[in-house]
């Protein structure tokens, strides 16, 4: 028996031993007080390095795509179907750039797509080294990307309906093996952590902390990076709501703090809000915006939502359970066991499958970020807060006529407000633009009548230009330009600022169609199964109940540290609905 399979052997019985393990250990809670920029502009297509495009962010899924078992170094792998997709695809890819290069756009386009395909398909079919083909993928997307923002068109709009896969949506369904050595350290870790939302030990939450040390470990540090453009105002919010810090860490688990989530439910925004329940805490939504991917104003309602959920049922973790598969949903399982105890819930298995694992999930990457030197999260460097001013809106304004004023492009607008659902912001919408450049805004749209903001332009005359060739960039003719403008027929002087009337365009709504797959996708992802499908009816079924129901306002309070003392014991059905 050679080493290689010794180890292997060694693994399983280790799995097979950290299976069957269990242990639980409760803290009690202490009470105490105690995270987009906007992306980088494009450069000009006559200036991108067509061998090393814009660096972009890497794509956040491919870093979680697990390993497969690899053949041994030194033995020569067979070539497969997949490798020869790959090779396919590095063919379009290299096609693509050579028609871009020419100004054959439209060539270019239709090369990188076929690239991706192959390289998707490619990943379907067994490549002979996954490591291989996940840098493969990663480097062709954000190549591809690069090429987009540069000059095929991504640039020139916001991403209008494109929303973002949740990154731990597939994992809800999942458990995962326990580390026998993991214990005692935790067990540890507890004991010397102050946290607001008491915190338990047991197999659930430590197969958690085991895989987001390792196959998960990617997606833990991306989410703390990005965590750092909302951190400060999340933190703000929550404080004021009286709810506990550590909620923060929902966010992290419902959408990585990506603004534009989506889950398969329909659930939108950093904080996964269904329609209904976002319209009852304020957040509207319209054919221009919807107020669930508004980073603010959704941690907001999150807040309440939470704190009313806790003042429901008086347990923090019940209150989570209840934010995930709905408050009738859990008070039905009490009712039904006599239990107002979530782990008791979960081990009677009354509760959907996601929200059993939603919890551990939860309190998993509390332990870990409050001792982040255990975890190798302490050295992260967290994205910089996002800063902008605010800019109250009097007319239907489209964000190139912003973009014009602010020296920014439309999409760099549009990730200051993720809530926007295309080019245009209704009146009365806050809009965010760039720090110090809000008085600059307010002062140039005054120059455009109301009725037309929705199409007309500004542009910055630059040295030599002439009317007819600004009018020719924007389609109007230069007697619009000099009647806009109350100009003399004659060349405009540069730094002056024009008018540009341009023709209205059809107002696009934002489609939402089914998320393309991805690498990443094709890998980990599945079907909802029935249980899926069964929780998100009951979801929905029990909130559409509970939302018809005629509930009182409770008056807010600060949040109590929930010990052992305050626990609530198992009690007779009737008493639990009463709660």
């Amino acid at each position: 028996m050679n080493a290689r399979t010794q180890t292997f052997l060694s693994y399983i019985v280790l799995a097979g031993a950290s299976v069957t393990a269990g242990c639980g250990v409760n803290q009690h809670s202490r009470f105490q007080n105690a995270f987009l920029p906007p992306p980088a502009r494009s450069e000009p297509a006559n200036l991108v390095d067509l061998d090393h495009p814009p660096v972009v962010e890497p794509n956040i899924y491919i870093k979680d795509v697990p390993g497969l078992l690899l053949a041994d170094p030194q033995m020569p792998r067979r070539r497969t179907r997949g490798d020869q997709l790959a090779d396919d695809a590095e063919r379009h890819l290299a096609a693509g750039r050579q028609a871009y290069a020419t100004g054959d756009l439209v060539t270019a386009r239709q090369e990188f797509d076929l690239a991706i395909d192959a390289m998707l398909e490619a990943s379907d079919q067994n490549p002979s080294d996954r490591q291989a083909y996940d840098r493969r993928m990663e480097q062709m997307v954000d190549a591809v990307h690069s090429f987009d923002l540069a000059n095929l068109g991504a640039s020139d709009t916001t991403e209008e309906g494109r929303f973002e896969k949740a990154p731990l949506e597939d994992i809800l369904q999942m458990t995962f093996p326990v580390d026998p050595k993991m214990k005692d350290r935790v067990r540890d870790q507890m004991a010397a952590t102050v946290s607001q939302l008491p915190l338990s030990m047991n197999d659930a939450v430590l197969g958690y902390i085991n895989y987001f040390a390792n196959r998960g470990h990617g997606t833990l540090v991306v989410g703390t990076e990005r965590s750092g453009r909302y951190r400060p105002m999340i933190q703000r919010i929550l404080d004021e709501e009286g709810v506990p810090q550590e909620l923060i860490h929902l966010a992290q688990a419902e959408s990585g703090f990506m603004p534009r989530a989506m889950s398969r439910a329909r659930a939108g925004g950093m904080w996964q809000f269904l329609i209904w329940r976002g319209a009852e805490y304020g957040l509207a939504r319209s054919a221009y915006a919807d107020e669930r991917m508004d980073p603010e104003k959704a941690t907001r309602a999150a807040a309440r939502h939470l704190h009313d959920l806790y003042n429901q049922f008086g347990d923090w973790y019940l209150a989570l359970a209840a934010y995930n598969c709905g408050p009738l949903t859990v008070q039905s399982a009490v009712e039904r066991t006599g239990y107002a105890d979530f782990w008791e819930l979960r081990a009677r298995g009354v509760l959907p499958i996601e929200t059993t694992n939603y919890v551990p999930i939860i309190l998993a990457m509390t332990i870990m970020e409050k001792n982040a030197q255990a975890y190798g999260l302490d050295q992260i460097q967290m994205d910089p807060p996002i800063e902008y001013d605010t800019v109250e809106l009097s007319a239907l304004t489209s964000l190139p006529l912003v973009a014009d004023v602010t020296d920014t492009s439309p999409a760099e607008l549009g990730a200051l407000n993720p809530a926007l659902l295309g080019n245009l912001a209704p009146a009365s919408y806050a809009l965010h633009v760039p720090k110090g450049s809000g008085a600059r805004v307010t002062a140039a749209l005054a120059l455009i009548p109301a009725e037309h903001r929705a199409a007309w332009r500004l542009h910055r005359v630059a040295g030599g230009e002439t009317l007819a060739a600004i009018g020719s960039r924007f389609g109007v003719s230069t007697a619009s330009l000099l009647a806009a403008n109350s100009l003399p027929a004659h060349a405009p002087v540069e730094g002056d600022l024009l008018v540009v009337p341009a023709a209205p365009r059809p107002m696009v709504v934002a489609r939402r169609p089914a998320p393309k797959r991805t690498a990443a996708s094709r890998s980990t992802s599945r079907p909802a199964s029935r249980a899926t499908s069964a929780s998100a009816r009951r979801s929905a079924a029990g909130d559409a109940a509970a939302k018809r129901r005629s509930v009182t306002p409770v008056a807010r309070k600060p949040v109590t540290p929930v010990t052992a003392a305050h626990k609530p014991a198992p009690k007779p059905a009737a008493l639990s609905a009463a709660r």
